[in-house]
């Protein structure tokens, strides 16, 4: 140990410590430390300019329409002020940008209508006898107006559309594109259609490309059972190009079964199913159906293409539905009596239509024994005193029909004193143009009662609101009620923790400032 520390000694002994000389500049004659050029960095620089042959001025195109900016020869590039995606634009729209290391790059702050963008640049190039100067400079660029051949198309023609989806459903009432409306935003799936036209059976969605159209289509095969048909039509051809200018259309027609109809399967149908119904109920609609035997809960799926293979139509729509009192029910502790979220029951019911007219009264089978108690309300389907004209119906022999097939609990009593209140949740809706075919004073009075009634399906079934956006609505105030319900419990709402935010910038501000001045108080 000893000798380990007397050799450390003797190291440190004879270690000649450097000492860095300093020389003269050879044009000013400053004190400096030496370097490959002999020159101080101020006369470095007066000498030599590595910026010489970087441009310093630049013009660039900008869309107002859409917001983006041409990256030559005919790419356009969406880029917000002072972005990353902006700076790397401009950067690349310098030439012999190559020949100098870039080491540091940001926008210099400018008036936003001045059609100016500043970018302040730091570069390093070798120069005199391998010496490395950095040096930082800033670049201008004009913003100059020109439209895109997109937007000029547009502007010059509104209606000059490449491809068109036509979408229908044979069906009397619009509650399919309401729920088909809110799928659409919440994916945002029509962002490239041009135009939106609401029409008699449907809407038309344009685009200005056909892929954008396919995406479109392909989006809604995914959403709903459709059917689609492709057309096209030649526009202009070049013979000495031998270019084809074409306008494609493409026809969608969605499944006519909707939520909560009664449906009759033809017996090809059903015995492919499992020899089930043949009275079911679609209880939901997506790419496929979910239908639901409500004698002995067993259900099935059909999806698109099994639907058109044999197509079929309801037999009573929810527009037929009649509302019940239940007056007497016995749940059913069988074995099988309960699947998943529904439970049989023998219940016996009588029309709300009849009190006070006749003592009728009808007994069943159903599917919500877990739901239904003695003198709550029901919708069902009166097969007692409905008159069906269906083939698929007449071709079985012997089959008794029942005289309800009650679908859904109601609550059409305790929604009387809230309807015509504001609700604390809005629906976002589409952009669309409105064909005077497909309105009419009796035609909007049909769609303001189809869109409540839709609000209050969303209210009831938390599965179908969890599919869509729903939004807090800023301007509703909530009111105190003078009256309390005294007839057992409220109406289905929306819990307020499933709606989404739909605030400003300005409004989410002054909740942080509020915020913290509640902190500051604390």
């Amino acid at each position: 140990m000893a000798m380990a520390q007397g050799a450390q000694g003797l190291q440190d002994m004879f270690t000649v410590p450097h000492t860095v000389g300093r020389v003269l500049c050879c044009m000013c004659g400053v004190s400096m430390a030496p370097n490959a050029a002999n020159m101080c960095v101020a006369c470095l620089r007066s000498q030599v300019d590595i910026t010489e042959g970087l441009q310093k001025f630049v013009t660039v195109l900008y869309c107002p329409e859409c917001g983006r900016y041409l990256q030559p020869p005919r790419t356009w590039v969406k880029a917000e002020l002072e972005s990353k995606e902006l700076l790397t634009f401009c950067i690349k729209r310098l030439k012999n940008i190559n020949k100098v290391r870039l080491v540091d790059a940001g926008f210099v702050w400018t008036e936003p209508h001045s059609k100016r963008l500043k970018v302040k640049l730091k570069i390093q190039k070798e120069v005199v006898n391998g010496a490395i100067l950095e040096q930082g400079y800033v670049v201008e660029y004009t913003v100059e107006d020109h439209m895109c051949e997109k937007c000029s198309r547009v502007a010059a023609n509104p209606d000059q559309w490449i491809a068109c989806v036509q979408v229908r459903q044979k069906v009397d009432h619009k509650r399919t594109f309401f729920f088909l409306e809110q799928l659409i935003i919440k994916h945002n799936a029509a962002a490239s259609a041009i135009n939106i036209k609401q029409m008699h059976e449907g809407v038309d969605f344009y685009f200005a490309n056909r892929s954008h159209a396919l995406k479109f289509l392909d989006f809604l095969s995914n959403v709903v059972p459709t059917k689609s048909r492709h057309d096209k039509q030649l526009v202009s051809h070049d013979t000495k190009s031998n270019t084809y200018n074409y306008r494609f259309t493409m026809s969608v027609e969605i499944c006519p079964v909707c939520k909560d109809d009664l449906i009759c399967l033809p017996q090809k149908v059903a015995a492919g199913l499992g020899n089930i119904g043949p009275l079911v109920l679609c209880m939901r609609v997506s790419n496929s159906l979910l239908l639901l035997d409500p004698q002995n809960l067993r259900n099935a799926y059909v999806d698109a293409s099994q639907y058109w293979r044999v197509p079929y139509r309801p037999l009573l729509s929810s527009r037929q539905l009649v509302e019940y009192v239940v007056l007497d029910i016995e749940h059913d502790r069988g074995v099988g009596s309960s699947s998943g979220k529904f439970a049989l029951a023998d219940v016996q019911v009588a029309r709300i239509a009849d009190f006070g007219k006749n003592d009728t009264t009808f007994s069943g089978r159903t599917h919500l024994g877990h739901l239904l108690k003695v003198g709550d309300y029901a919708l069902g389907y009166d097969l007692y005193g409905a008159n069906t004209n269906d083939l698929e119906l007449d071709k079985y022999k012997g089959l008794v029909l029942p005289d309800v097939v009650l679908v859904k609990k109601s609550y059409e009593e305790k929604r009387q004193r809230k309807r015509g209140k504001a609700r604390p949740w809005k629906l976002k809706a589409l952009p669309m143009e409105i064909e005077p075919s497909a309105g009419g004073k009796q035609d909007e009075e049909k769609r303001v009662g189809e869109y409540e009634r839709f609000l209050e399906e969303l209210e009831e079934d938390p599965e179908m609101r969890s599919k869509i956006a729903l939004y807090r609505d800023a301007a509703y105030r909530e009111q105190s009620e003078t009256g309390s319900m005294t007839d057992g419990e409220e109406p289905p709402s929306v819990p307020l923790e499933e709606l989404l935010a739909d605030l400003r910038l300005e409004e989410s501000s002054r909740a942080e400032s509020e915020f913290d001045e509640d902190m500051d108080d604390s």
